[in-house]
């Protein structure tokens, strides 16, 4: 073989090598950049779904301390977070919002509560409903990572 063809040959498999491993370098850059950023995003769905149903649930659980009766309009939306926790939180999350949500319907079937009540039930430290969902909430997004 002549020396003229190997130097070319050798010229030509170094730039295929070499384009070879810059491509596959950008594609392998891209890949973890797109996962990253669909975690972030998994993250920042999970952690807005489980502010929102604080809220939601924290608002009704004062209503239901008020009155013994609810338009059952009021209650879709919590159960609506439910269903959507179902699908991308662990069941742990998801029996303890369970809970929250059987407590409220229970609040709203019992008698009003006078304030008297309430102070009890604060002294007794059995008015924080969601401190066990928050707390499944938090261990959750810890174990996948979020903070």
């Amino acid at each position: 073989m002549d020396a003229a063809y190997f130097s070319a040959f050798a010229a030509l498999a170094g730039s295929v090598i070499g384009g070879l491993t810059s491509l596959g370098t950008s594609w392998l850059t891209q890949h973890a950049q797109l996962g990253a950023q669909r975690f972030a995003l998994n993250m920042e769905r999970r952690e807005t779904l489980y502010k929102d149903f604080i809220s939601e649930a924290s608002r009704l659980y004062v209503d239901a301390f008020e009155h013994e009766q609810t338009d059952l309009s009021n209650l879709v939306r919590l159960f609506a977070m439910i269903s959507q926790m179902r699908i991308v939180s662990a069941p742990r999350v998801v029996e303890d919002a369970d809970k929250v949500a059987q407590l409220i319907l229970e609040t709203y079937l019992a008698p009003n509560k006078s304030f008297g009540d309430i102070r009890g039930a604060v002294e007794s430290h059995t008015v924080d409903p969601l401190r066990l969902f928050s707390e499944a909430c938090r261990d959750e997004l810890h174990e996948l990572g979020a903070f």
